[in-house]
């Protein structure tokens, strides 16, 4: 890579060296440039952007992400048939939320109290109806068979997950490119033709034609401090909707908490998942990881406070706030199983928390002072993303699949009701998808992806840095956490702030994403990234606008009640003609039209 001079012949390194103190910031002035985050406003390149080659790749599924989903579609895929190419963001079992799961559910009809029948109906009841009822029971009926294979790969016998997921894909033969960011969805007559992005490692574009893309990307956030999910910024979601999928989802939001000391050092508020060994997980019904903690903070104008539903950290009782059934309260909860797991689950569950309260709050969850806003702009796990035809998870596209956190499922609704669920459905998810890929590719050709939209894909994804000046990702990523995390806009809703923060997320959508810059591979990714963080924004905030009430993790201070007249429905959210957002209602237990 080359290092590249500026007009003032003084390369990037060499002014950062001398950029410093009360001199260099008057220097910096002198030759135009900008003080914030010591970075120039001109695009100081470290990378030769003509010397950027381009690689092709066919294949029949291209799989995207290598998690839990990322895995089954793969495994299932090859094993149903059709030719597979996974792609990741990170490394295989070691990006994404994947690594920092560490219960996976399965349900066992011949050590349940509990049927089949009951699960489901009890689900939909903490769910408030929000969940759809076919991917519950999806996930119950496939569970313990994922569960069974990924204990033939050894995927219970370390905290890491690399070896356990390289076994099944080594002993298949499926190749994984790892560390390229796809960027883009093609789609050619109506239909997935493949797809594009790039190496951090190197000055290269990837073009993938493929039959059909599964897309296991995970979610995303606002990169919030102290909750893994850094690296998931809704890639999927977003090239999805630019090619006209329906996206699902937006207004649920994920309540995940961090510690009050060193607040943004995710390791050592979660230290206790990444280090421990995968466990089993049996029924346990909840409600779990709404609003709650967030209307108390805004109630009493305190950091959050772990205490029962409607309770401060020091007992008092607090009016009004998110509904939670009464079937799931406090005191109604299941008992959770001893601390160190089941005698008849030698895997163990993890703890729930607390060792002295097994019955207590999800894992990670027992910070004694805790702070919110760690998973900002993520939505509640499978209930966010495309939104689905059917129970294989097809998306609105021809082609296109999604998996786990990528598809809108709604499997547990916009609330959390079983621990370990996600990872169970990640994997339950990624095999029927990819299954039904493999069907459809063997009814179709391999489209021609022509020249003249190929150049035209690389154009976008080199723009930023070919760009001479511009905004920098990581200032406007900041700008763009400032306006979004807040408690009173994200998590306590109101009509009027949600407006005011969307007129400012509509600037950075017009003025700030076409300008976004980047130096090099790494910052091509954020500026990608950046401007896939502004898009979702913009869904939660219009779907959080458009549902009127309050129900499951969505808390609205001026519609504080349930309203089951008008809003037992999802909110899809489709790109018009125009390009204009446009939302619709689907109501509860219904595929789209």
């Amino acid at each position: 890579m080359n290092t590249q001079k500026n007009n003032s012949g003084m390369s990037r390194r060499s002014f950062m060296a001398v950029a410093g103190g009360t001199a260099g910031l008057a220097a910096m002035a002198a030759m135009g440039f900008s003080a914030m985050g010591r970075e120039a406003e001109a695009n100081i390149r470290e990378i030769d952007v003509d010397g950027i080659s381009l690689e092709e790749h066919e294949t029949d599924i291209l799989v995207v992400g290598g998690g839990m989903a990322g895995l089954f579609a793969a495994v299932k895929g090859h094993d149903a048939g059709a030719r597979v190419l996974m792609v990741s963001k990170g490394r295989l079992g070691s990006s994404g939320q994947t690594p920092f799961a560490k219960g996976i559910f399965a349900y066992d009809a011949a050590k349940e109290d509990v049927s089949l029948e009951e699960f489901v109906a009890s689900v939909s009841r903490s769910a408030l109806g929000t969940n759809n009822p076919v991917f519950t029971r999806q996930l119950a009926e496939h569970s313990l068979a994922r569960v069974k294979e990924l204990r033939e790969w050894g995927f219970f016998d370390s905290p890491l997950y690399f070896n356990a997921f390289s076994k099944p894909l080594k002993e298949r033969n499926i190749p994984v490119i790892e560390r390229v960011m796809i960027t883009h969805l093609i789609k050619e007559k109506g239909r997935i033709a493949g797809a594009a992005g790039f190496s951090f490692d190197a000055g290269k574009v990837h073009i993938f034609k493929a039959k059909s893309v599964v897309l296991c990307c995970g979610a995303g956030g606002f990169k919030p401090n102290g909750f893994p999910i850094c690296d998931l910024t809704h890639d999927g979601t977003v090239m999805a909707y630019k090619i006209g999928a329906k996206v699902t989802g937006k207004e649920w939001n994920d309540g995940h908490v961090g510690q009050a000391t060193n607040a943004a050092a995710c390791y050592d508020g979660w230290h206790g998942m990444f280090d421990r060994k995968p466990g089993v997980t049996g029924v346990g019904i909840r409600h779990d990881l709404g609003v709650d903690m967030n209307y108390r903070a805004y109630v009493q104008g305190g950091p959050l406070a772990m205490g029962p539903p409607g309770r401060g950290g020091d007992g008092e009782k607090i009016s009004g706030g998110p509904y939670r059934p009464a079937e799931f309260s406090e005191n109604k909860r299941r008992p959770g199983p001893p601390p160190g797991g089941d005698k008849d689950r030698p895997d163990g569950p993890p703890p729930g928390g607390d060792k002295d309260r097994p019955g207590g709050p999800p894992p990670g969850m027992a910070h004694s002072s805790s702070v919110g806003g760690s998973s900002a702009g993520m939505s509640i796990h499978k209930a966010e993303g495309l939104v689905p035809m059917d129970e294989t998870g097809a998306s609105t596209i021809p082609g296109l699949w999604a998996a786990g956190d990528a598809l809108g499922s709604h499997m547990a609704g916009g609330i959390y009701t079983q621990i370990g669920s996600s990872l169970a459905g990640s994997a339950v998810q990624g095999a029927i998808a990819a299954e039904a890929a493999a069907k459809y590719c063997q009814k179709v050709a391999l489209a021609t992806i022509p020249a003249a939209k190929q150049k035209a894909v690389e154009a976008e994804i080199l723009a930023p840095l070919k760009r001479d000046k511009g905004y920098g990702p990581a200032w406007v990523t900041q700008t763009l956490q400032g306006i979004m995390i807040p408690n009173f806009v994200l998590y306590i809703k109101k009509e009027s702030l949600l407006k005011a923060a969307l007129a400012y997320v509509e600037e950075l959508r017009d003025h700030h994403l076409p300008m976004l810059r980047a130096a090099d591979m790494h910052e091509l990714r954020l500026a990608h990234e950046t401007a896939n963080m502004i898009i979702n924004a913009e869904m939660k905030l219009k779907a959080s606008i458009m549902r009127k009430e309050s129900r499951c993790s969505h808390y609205r201070l001026d519609y504080p009640e349930l309203d089951n007249t008008n809003w037992n429905a999802w909110i899809n959210i489709s790109q018009g003609e125009n390009g204009e957002m446009r939302l619709e209602k689907q109501p509860f237990g219904s595929w789209p039209a």
